[in-house]
């Protein structure tokens, strides 16, 4: 989405707000595409004291499978920019400022670009998470492993001395 700041930029104190929706359904993202409900950007830029500041949040719920349990979930992410826009940068190396082209900025590209750079590259369904057994595949999460421990080879001669105990 294209904003044309134009009217506010000689204006000191005006503001400009903006809502739109984004679609991310196409970003394969691990195999998988999580982002099938629009991605909502809101936001709006200000001019203070002649310096144009971008500020916008981008959320959606993204449809994610837990890495160490397998279940599918819905995950919640919302992520925050700012940035401020000018029409000349004398420093190209700075990267907190973004060029606008005859008065307009990108505001989509940046939201899209945003948002995809903060999404996880691990998704829990929850922090305490216990996963799946490894052995017999049992969801830890719903009871307990029927699988027999098993015991490291080099610790084999003392596993013995806790049988003949028993």
């Amino acid at each position: 989405m294209l904003l044309d700041v134009r009217k506010i930029i000689n204006a000191p104190g005006e503001r400009m707000e903006f809502r739109f929706e984004l679609d991310l359904s196409d970003v394969d993202f691990g195999g998988l595409y999580p982002a099938q409900d629009p991605v909502v950007v809101t936001g709006e830029v200000r001019n203070t004291a002649g310096m144009l500041l971008l500020e916008f949040t981008a959320a959606s719920v993204l449809h994610s499978i837990c890495d160490r349990c397998l279940k599918p979930f819905n995950n919640p992410k919302s992520v925050t920019c700012s940035c401020a826009l000018a029409e000349e940068v004398e420093d190209e190396n700075n990267d907190g400022i973004i060029l606008l082209e005859d008065g307009c900025v990108d505001v989509g590209d940046l939201a899209r670009t945003a948002f995809i750079l903060e999404m996880d590259t691990k998704t829990l369904c929850s922090e305490d998470c216990k996963g799946i057994c490894p052995g017999c595949g049992v969801d830890l999460n719903q009871g307990s492993c029927i699988c027999k421990k098993q015991v490291d080879p080099r610790l084999a001669v003392l596993a013995q001395l806790l049988e003949k105990d028993k």
